[in-house]
């Protein structure tokens, strides 16, 4: 079997599309019946180790994004490949090359709706574009063989818009349980951050944006006070910080964030309206409980005993629920949220899934006895 993978969601730091994708080409790489290609948008035209590049400009603002603007090129690339199925992991332009080429070459399509399109165009341009919007997401994702969502509350929101119910499958994401792991625990970290044992450390992962609601983990860590300490690793993040609050400087790579989480006590999210939120994974593999908010994707990943969920958009009721966890016995919250990731979310485990989707699509079943020899 040969799959395709599309996407434009490939940029130099790593972002989750980027590290599902890799995740993935490194587990197939593994399988004796199955080759993986991948196409994304570059500065030029190219191949390298089975990743074949076309270009596209640059999106303006977009973390060095690109964006194409035609799709003809793509179909053209997709043809001469022949693969056996194709992956879109976007909603803009390439899928409609996924869609037109796998037509063409008698192939099934696989639509993969890792980001919410609604509010990503909404919180920017207005929710005056919803109902465009919802019309589109019908348009496209209909014409798929088969959907998948990272979350139940996006396959729910793909099915409120009218897409095929039976078409729509949970795909979720991955962890490699062997990089995040409590084993990684480094008290440099305290002393770095010029901070004694008493001092429960609070840890936020990722991108400064405006859903992941900043301002509002400023606001808990006003309300808990000198007893807690909050670090934010990630890009964007605002400059003028409470004392109690510190910052990293940019993006920071897997294996520094490994050792990061591993020597925090508990993972603070405040993001309301996550797809699916590998961070949280990556906390729970690391052995620390999470304190999210109860709502989005998050609130199916933080599951009773590894962690505790407060109301969105309430410092307070986040403050507090900060205060419930460091009373109870949170060491073994984060011994439970590990267990939890290594019995459900590693990569071997979720990807073994996947594949399933692959075979059932295309009808090729498992290698025999004698392929394998």
């Amino acid at each position: 079997m040969h799959l395709a993978d599309i996407t434009i969601f490939w940029t130099p730091s790593c972002g989750g599309v980027r590290t599902y994708v890799e995740a993935k080409r490194r587990w197939l790489a593994r399988q004796t019946d199955i080759r993986s290609s991948l196409l994304v948008p570059g500065p030029d035209e190219g191949v390298k180790f089975d990743v074949y590049t076309l270009p596209a400009p640059r999106l303006p603002f977009g973390r060095g994004y690109r964006f194409p603007l035609r799709r003809r090129p793509w179909v053209r690339r997709l043809l001469s490949l022949r693969p056996d199925i194709i992956e879109a992991g976007d909603p803009y332009v390439l899928p409609w090359a996924a869609l037109e080429a796998g037509h063409r070459l008698g192939v099934p399509v696989v639509g993969f709706y890792h980001s919410d399109l609604q509010r990503l165009v909404s919180t920017r341009a207005g929710h005056w574009s919803n109902r465009w919007l919802d019309r589109y997401i019908l348009r496209l994702y209909s014409r798929f063989d088969r959907v998948l969502a990272p979350s139940r509350v996006m396959a729910e929101k793909l099915r409120g818009l009218g897409v095929p119910g039976d078409r729509v499958h949970v795909q979720p994401l991955g962890v490699d349980a062997c990089l995040f792991h409590p084993e990684r625990r480094d008290q440099a970290l305290r002393r770095r951050l010029g901070l004694d044992h008493t001092i429960r450390l609070l840890v936020f992962a990722g991108r400064g944006s405006r859903e992941k609601h900043i301002p509002l983990l400023l606001r808990v860590m006003t309300e808990l006070g000198s007893g807690f300490h909050l670090h934010l690793v990630g890009s964007g993040m605002p400059r003028r910080l409470p004392d109690n609050v510190s910052r990293s400087n940019g993006f920071v790579d897997s294996l520094r964030l490994s050792r990061i989480l591993a020597s925090s006590d508990a993972l603070l999210h405040g993001g309301d309206s996550e797809t699916f939120g590998l961070v949280i994974l990556e906390a729970m593999a690391s052995g620390i409980p999470v304190v999210g908010v109860r709502a989005g994707a998050v609130a199916e990943l933080v599951v009773p005993g590894t962690g505790l969920l407060a109301d969105p958009n309430s410092a307070g009721a986040m403050a507090e629920t900060v205060r419930r966890l460091f009373a109870d016995n949170y060491t073994a919250m984060g011994q439970r949220a590990r267990k939890h990731v290594t019995d459900n979310y590693t990569w071997d485990r979720v990807l073994t899934r996947l594949l399933d989707h692959y075979r059932d699509l295309t009808g090729q079943g498992h290698p025999t006895e004698a392929e394998h020899d």
